[in-house]
């Protein structure tokens, strides 16, 4: 049997995007009040590989990745996507929303994006939220694509980004500090426990 272990804390990695500059650099100030200091931000990049979001957003829309100093436990996801869905909210406009929040986090082994919708890759972490394994880390190419990976995901500069962060994280952890193995109760105490319910 394996044993059950802690998996290394994961860099948490926040796309935010709209057609608001203003907006966009109060959403990241609000994002860093939640999450903490900034490792990396990037400039506001130009989203355009997509039209999916234009009758939301309208057109000319901007984003900015934005990369925490601090490590997250990689199941503190679903709640990183709950406030991220919590300051959409805050900025709707007559029902719309204003600004687009996207988490994710990245380990040595892959790129994780938090979603509110189901697909046949996606693996379902709780309170609607979903896993979206976005890139996998090959060790001779670095971060690659797969055949549902998000066309913006895809871009040079982007996977450029990703494993540039993949190298600070590297530098972050310790690889030969062993993992913390995970407290369960055995299943004779379960059985117990569910016996007197």
């Amino acid at each position: 049997m394996s044993e059950l272990r802690e998996p290394r804390p994961a860099m948490l990695v926040i796309s935010i995007f709209g057609s608001d500059q203003a907006l966009i650099l109060k959403g990241a100030n609000l994002l860093c009040s939640l999450f903490g200091g900034i490792h990396f931000a990037s400039e506001l990049l130009p989203f355009d590989n997509t039209a999916y979001y234009q009758k939301e957003f309208g057109d000319k829309l901007v984003r900015k990745f934005i990369a925490f100093e601090r490590l997250v436990p990689c199941d503190m996801l679903v709640r990183v996507k709950l406030a991220c869905c919590g300051l959409e909210q805050m900025f709707l406009s007559e029902g719309r929303r204003r600004l687009n929040i996207d988490p994710g986090i990245l380990t040595l082994e892959k790129f994780v994006l938090a979603t509110g919708k189901n697909f046949s890759h996606r693996i379902y972490l709780g309170k609607g939220v979903f896993g979206d394994l976005t890139l996998m880390y090959d060790k001779k190419k670095g971060f690659v694509t797969l055949p549902w990976t998000y066309p913006d995901y895809a871009t040079s500069v982007s996977l450029e980004m990703l494993n540039r962060l993949r190298a600070d994280y590297m530098q972050k952890i310790d690889v030969r500090m062993p993992l913390k193995p995970v407290s369960w109760t055995p299943l004779i105490k379960m059985e117990k426990i569910c016996s007197k319910v």
